[in-house]
């Protein structure tokens, strides 16, 4: 398979994702500190999801594979994928107990995987469980735990844990505890289908693929609260070959206290930025213009500061890109995570219904915390009546047919409770 991207408005060939499973009940038991947005329906979710795969494939002819199925097949047909898969597994399960009944639970667990579907091994690396052994009751037995050590109910959004870049594939590593394990899973995918790596990120470096954005002879990164400076660094020493790199730092919103600032609102670079084709980006130019960029040029395979900072509406307008500006509440709902299946063709969020769940839950925010919240609020409503009153609820836009974008619009009013649209979905692995 072909290696590398250089534009992410090349044609979509190829690109990895997950449907929601078991771990996306056990995130909405407690969907904030699962770190979604909101609660929401998981069957309503994987209906969206099948949706979102159906019109990539029937639509734009993307092969897509499914991290899930892909593995499972593999390890049917493959008595190795199969021995790793049982093998990372049985390492996720934690055992407690005496060290005679850990040894013999340990015994059993194994002596017992023959008999076992790998579905059932894929599911203790979603669920990561604590199983606590013997109890020193009579005939022994085991409690079993799921939330302890958090399932993965972050994983369909599969942008996050890698990034495609114009070397290949970087393994990232994810900031927030939640997600940790997250790039484990998907690097036995990569594995399993002999992809080649370009590098992988390290500790104390943190990285996510919703902060990278390939541009062509240059590309972007964010900074902030998932992908740090030390995780730049070593992005930047895989030597990525475009040969420009604007480093972009998470911008505050200025509707919200400086002193409290809420990061996720702007979590990744896309998610207030993103690109619709090759001369046309979308974003909150509010926030474009309070993000700097600090920019790297590439010589003899190195990185070296070029010196001086723009803000990112200048930046990409200095490259030549038109931008389309959303207002705050087309940003605050998920507007900018668009994807952009082949120059000038996107799938984006229907935002009508979006709008105003995201309303009902800034509403509930700032009824308990007007101080941090209240501002944003008012704003978001304000954009409300406007926009209802121009009925041009996004991506129904004049500014789109006036760039000879062509839209496709996916109701993703669940999926997206989860924090992330179509981009934050999508693993791009081939393009061109």
């Amino acid at each position: 398979m072909a290696t590398g991207v250089r534009a992410e408005w090349e044609p979509l060939r190829k690109a990895a994702v997950h449907r929601p499973g078991i771990e996306m009940f056990f995130g909405l038991l407690d969907p904030y500190g699962a770190l979604y947005e909101r609660a929401f329906s998981r069957s309503g979710a994987r209906r969206e999801h099948d949706a979102l795969v159906r019109t990539l494939r029937e639509e734009f002819g993307v092969r897509v594979l499914h991290l899930e199925e892909t593995i499972l097949e593999s390890a049917d047909r493959d008595p190795e994928v199969r021995r790793q898969l049982v093998e990372r597994a049985h390492g996720t399960v934690t055992l407690r107990g005496g060290a005679g009944e850990v040894a013999e639970a340990r015994r059993r667990m194994e002596q017992n995987a023959a008999a076992l579907d790998a579905q059932h091994f894929f599911t203790l690396l979603l669920v990561n469980p604590v199983m606590d052994v013997g109890l020193g009751r009579a005939g022994g037995g085991a409690d079993v735990h799921i939330l302890e050590h958090q399932p993965l109910a972050n994983l369909y959004f599969m942008r996050d844990q890698q990034a495609m870049t114009g070397r290949g594939l970087v393994v990232g590593r994810p900031a927030k505890q939640q997600r940790l394990r997250e790039p484990e899973i998907t690097g036995f995918l990569w594995e399993t289908l002999g992809i080649p790596l370009a590098g992988t990120i390290r500790e104390p470096g943190t990285f996510e693929g919703g902060d990278f954005m390939p541009m062509g002879e240059f590309a972007l990164v964010g900074t902030g609260d998932r992908t740090n400076a030390e995780g730049v660094r070593q992005f930047l020493g895989f030597d990525p070959v475009f040969d420009e790199i604007g480093v972009v730092r998470q911008p505050g919103h200025p509707l919200i206290p400086s002193d409290r600032p809420d990061p996720m609102v702007d979590m990744h670079l896309d998610t207030y930025f993103n690109v619709a084709g090759s001369g046309v980006v979308i974003g909150s130019e509010v926030l474009l213009r309070r993000a700097q960029v600090d920019v790297y040029r590439r010589a003899g395979g190195e990185y070296e500061p070029a010196g001086g900072t723009a803000n990112l509406y200048d930046y990409v307008r200095s490259k030549g890109f038109a931008v389309i500006d959303l207002s705050i509440l087309e940003q605050l709902s998920y507007a900018a995570n668009i994807l952009c299946v082949r120059d000038g063709s996107i799938l984006a969020v229907e935002g009508e219904r979006v709008m105003r769940t995201v309303l009902e839950n800034l509403e509930r925010k700032a009824a308990r915390d007007p101080q941090r919240y209240g501002r944003l609020l008012r704003h978001a409503e304000e954009d409300y009546r406007r926009i209802r009153g121009e009925g041009q609820f996004f991506p129904h836009r004049k500014a789109f047919y006036n760039h000879g974008i062509e839209v496709v619009p996916l109701r993703l009013e669940h999926l997206t409770g989860g924090y992330g649209g179509p981009h934050c979905m999508t693993c791009t692995l081939e393009r061109g």
